[in-house]
């Protein structure tokens, strides 16, 4: 693990590097003025037969100075009750990933169909473990240069954290005051991964602008975080000791590390010899180990560096990819979001004709060791918004996939434990289907509390590796806010069902068994959690 200085983060001349950009043609995009919001309701995909089982709109909402960026969204009703159902508020993670994902993997309706699928014709199917089933779901591309989101100017597409939560906090007052039937709804934010350093920036925003009397009022009840990016630092430093609980580091190489770095592996004396030659160690160990899910085999980056393609040439589609051995799923998104008809189907402006979809623009990401191009990591801790979220009268779920070495459930259970909230529930296992599903805890403080749950396998996206898990999971805790008693009924009315619409079970009935021998020694020993 190489040591990393903060001041490589520090901004660079931000507009002289957009002209050395290959893919994001979006920069130079100039729409005219008089551009406004746009809603559709979408009937049909292609790659889906038949009419769509639920109700999915597209459209665009304008945000920013003079609505200079163009935020393109998503919104699905649940397949419940849509006038009573919670609604979420759900980002992506990146930044630059496109929230198309919310929609076509893991938290939405559809998937694709990989089984029965080509690269020449992606297929999609209905999930049966979509958040749909209990939430209408809003999914934004976000900021602008993400999917099919964009800017009138080039210096709009220059953005950070506290601007980019601006922005989406904005983006929703003006989505609920053009959809005047949802006030009512109480409202979640969600996000995983680096989206979950926005979240509570935007929660907070709401609850400002409820107190100073803002319109449309915001029935603000939460957050949902999962993998959330939360204290950069200490989820750097935590990747070390996570990966010496996974027998990925031996004692020795530990406890050296550990010892000639004095715990800190991000700043890095230069002159600590012994520092930086243990994580020279350190990263042979771990430089060909997934840290999105240590279990999974190791590919190489995929590369997206052409900004145009032809038709459905697919000797073209390979320039654009390095492709990974062990890895093509992300090549069907890509595939179909550049799509004629998609883009039709769902919309899209014509501004976007000659611009490639890409699932997560590079120009806009966060890495430890580049320089920002147009994206700048300036919030480097949200531990303080998370402080301040614990005097309202707020819910919050905190989930974590436990293989996940990025932001391990390590570093995440650190900025839990430093809210100083009272421990309600202590760890203990919930199950899905008789098996643990992973280990929660319950946290209270005043009219705030907080639920920490692991997903047992689950890797930096949880509902990707496990997806009924984490459905139940967010069932109960809608229903119960309890995800370990042992009767978890789960009530949730919908409309008369029809045939082809998977069954939700009513009712939940799991047997608790003892913690494992790791969980007690786990809380036991709280001060290696």
């Amino acid at each position: 693990m190489k040591p990393w200085s903060k001041s490589q983060c520090h901004p660079c001349k931000l507009f002289n590097k957009l002209m050395s950009l290959v893919f994001v043609g979006l920069f130079f995009l100039v729409v005219p003025s008089e551009v406004i919001g746009s809603k559709f309701m979408i009937k049909t995909l292609p790659g889906l037969s038949g009419d769509l089982n639920v109700s999915l709109e597209t459209g665009y909402i304008g945000v920013g100075e003079s609505d200079d960026v163009q935020l393109f969204y998503y919104f699905v009703e649940s397949e419940g009750i849509p006038s009573n159902d919670p609604i979420m508020f759900m980002l992506s993670g990146g930044p630059g990933c496109s929230g198309l994902s919310k929609i076509v993997s893991n938290t939405g309706p559809f998937n694709f169909n990989y089984a029965n699928s080509t690269l020449e014709n992606p297929t999609l199917e209905i999930n049966p473990y979509s958040w749909t089933k209990v939430a209408n779901i809003i999914s934004i591309d976000h900021p602008a240069g993400t999917g099919f989101s964009y800017a009138k100017n080039p210096e709009s597409y220059i953005t950070n954290d506290t601007l980019s939560a601006m922005q989406a906090y904005q983006f929703l007052r003006k989505w609920l005051d053009d959809h005047p039937k949802f006030f009512k709804n109480p409202l979640y934010v969600g996000a995983d991964s680096y989206g979950g350093l926005l979240v509570p920036m935007i929660v907070q925003e709401i609850y400002k602008g409820n107190e100073i009397g803002e319109e449309p009022h915001i029935n603000i009840n939460g957050y949902v975080i999962g993998n959330p990016v939360t204290d950069t630092s200490a989820e750097y430093n935590l990747r070390i000791p996570f990966a010496h609980r996974l027998a990925l580091l031996s004692n020795t190489i530990y406890k050296s590390t550990k010892r000639n770095c004095r715990g800190e592996y991000l700043n890095v004396d230069s002159n600590n010899s012994l520092c930086v030659h243990d994580l020279n160690v350190v990263d042979k160990c771990l430089k060909r180990i997934k840290q999105e899910n240590v279990l999974e085999p190791y590919c190489d980056p995929l590369i997206t560096l052409k900004s145009s393609r032809s038709g459905s040439d697919l000797r073209s589609i390979e320039k654009h990819f390095q492709m990974e051995e062990c890895n093509d799923k992300p090549m069907y998104a890509y595939v179909w979001a550049n799509r004629r008809d998609v883009r039709e189907a769902l919309h899209v402006r014509e501004v976007f004709n000659e611009i490639e979809w890409v699932g997560c623009n590079e120009s806009l990401r966060f890495y430890y060791d580049k320089e920002p191009i147009s994206y700048t990591h300036n919030k480097w801790s949200n531990v303080a918004y998370h402080r301040h979220l614990a005097n309202k009268n707020c819910r919050s779920l905190v989930y974590s996939g436990d293989l996940d070495m990025s932001v391990s459930y390590l570093s995440t259970l650190k900025w839990i434990e430093s809210l100083n909230l009272l421990v309600n529930n202590d760890w203990g296992p919930w199950f899905v289907d008789g098996q643990v599903a992973g280990y929660t805890m319950k946290y209270l403080h005043n009219d705030y509390n907080l639920t920490f749950a692991t997903i047992k396998g689950g890797g930096h996206i949880a509902p990707d590796y496990k997806p009924n898990e984490c459905l139940m999971m967010l069932m109960r805790w809608f229903s119960n806010d309890a995800l370990n008693t042992p009767e978890a009924p789960v009530s949730i009315p919908t409309p008369e069902a029809s045939p082809e619409a998977p069954k939700i079970p009513r009712k939940i009935v799991f047997k608790p068994k003892l913690c494992s021998r790791e969980a007690r020694f786990w809380r036991k020993h709280p001060s290696f959690i």
